[in-house]
């Protein structure tokens, strides 16, 4: 297959990641859940274990511990300053996750907004960057004005977004990658438009951090968050803020707690340890790109392990679509077109006529074939496209841990469960 092809040192990846060398009663396991969740290499599993074993400690005495514990919180921050691009690690902000961080940010941010005011949200979203909006408008009296993603190129189109702008409109909230679709939005382009307005622009991340290089200096964006768990981290959420934009900013926090920057809006004691393992998330791909062929800069070579990844999960992606596309009555919810492959994500959504999405699930779950049904939280975009929400779609989430030769039989696997399903209901 072509995706082999590429110069992409699988086996060797493959190898960092204990879990995908597990057998349940000796069967083989494929993870094509991914949009929900990678799995870890074993450096981020090591860096957890080593921190709590040897680094714990809570911040701002004069100890070992303490000393080793802080330290370990500043590197987390410059490593994710590094993986974004961002200017400082003072622009970076670890949470919870991503909504969690979202609701207290939508919170901050409503501190300057009154009644009247307008916000635009999508329909394209992930929900974790539409209820924390939704609910602020409701408390403070704000104007929601809706934006559909275009049903024929499946992204969010400028002309669109330059309709619903007024000179009342704050913020606008849109997302790089679908989480459904796998589309991947013009966030330069949009957010330029939506500057002209005045209005500030919150992009989620999540899904387009695993796939592809993130400049936040070059978008021109306000606020980028994304989720380490969704590129191979562990169970933590991300907010670059700009920094005139958050340091202007009045934060929901305790009286006595630092009024520093980031310190201000990470609310209580870090996850300390999770952030040992954020950081050797982040050089598990610098690691990649020094086997790629790029020795320099931590950025550069996160660069360069993502040109060698796109490269590799492309073909896989395409391949994944073609074979879907022979089956007669099933329908991919988003780009197909080979020529566009590079305006996606590997993510792959699709309905079959007849057949409620979860029986297909359960069949290839009973398989060990890892993989996702229901709107998985694109509440927006299954109703928008007239899909029943308690059912939503079946979800195909490449990696680039994943192989061609896991593709093949996911493909079989997926022919033959829906020819069965099919049968049964003759």
């Amino acid at each position: 297959m072509e995706g082999e092809k590429v110069n992409f040192p699988i086996e060797v990846v493959r190898e960092k990641f204990p879990a995908l060398s597990l057998t349940d009663k000796g069967r083989r396991r494929i993870y094509l859940d991914n949009p929900a969740g990678t799995q870890v290499p074993q450096a981020v599993a090591d860096a957890v274990s080593r921190c709590l074993l040897t680094t714990n400690a809570n911040l701002g005495g004069f100890f070992e511990t303490t000393i080793a514990a802080q330290q370990i919180v500043d590197d987390a921050h410059a490593a994710m300053a590094d993986f974004l691009g961002a200017a400082s690690p003072q622009e970076i902000i670890i949470g919870a996750n991503m909504t969690t961080l979202t609701y207290h940010m939508s919170r901050t941010l409503g501190r300057t907004m009154k009644p009247g005011d307008e916000i635009i949200l999508t329909r394209m979203d992930h929900e974790g960057n539409v209820s924390p909006w939704l609910q602020l408008a409701e408390d403070v009296g704000l104007v929601v004005r809706w934006l559909a993603f275009d049903e024929q190129s499946w992204q969010i189109e400028e002309a669109a977004l330059a309709t619903l702008l007024t000179d009342r409109t704050r913020l606008v909230a849109l997302n790089y990658a679908s989480n459904l679709t796998g589309s991947i939005n013009r966030v330069k382009a949009l957010t330029g438009i939506a500057k002209q307005a005045g209005a500030l622009v919150y992009v989620d991340a999540v899904q387009f951090a695993p796939h592809g290089l993130i400049d936040v200096r070059d978008l021109g964006c306000d606020f980028l968050i994304c989720s380490a768990y969704k590129f191979f981290g562990p169970h933590m959420g991300i907010l670059w803020g700009k920094l005139d934009v958050i340091d202007a900013l009045k934060p929901y926090k305790c009286r006595c707690s630092s009024y520093a920057l980031p310190e201000r809006f990470e609310l209580g004691t870090p996850q300390i340890e999770l952030m040992a393992g954020l950081t050797a998330a982040v050089d598990y791909f610098a690691e990649l790109g020094i086997a790629a062929g790029d020795g320099s800069s931590r950025r550069a070579r996160i660069a360069k392990a993502f040109e060698a990844s796109i490269a590799y999960e492309n073909p896989l992606t395409q391949r994944l679509i073609d074979g879907l596309s022979a089956i007669s009555g099933l329908t991919i919810r988003g780009i197909t077109d080979p020529a566009r492959v590079g305006e996606r994500v590997p993510t792959v959504s699709f309905t079959v006529d007849g057949i409620v999405p979860e029986t297909i699930v359960r069949q290839m779950n009973a398989e060990n074939i890892f993989l996702w049904s229901g709107h998985n939280y694109a509440w927006e975009i299954v109703h928008q496209l007239g899909i029943p929400a308690e059912q939503g779609v079946v979800r195909i989430g490449i990696a680039h841990y994943n192989t061609a030769a896991e593709i093949e039989e996911t493909l079989e696997s997926v022919h033959r469960v829906i020819a069965m399903l099919r049968q049964e209901r003759c």
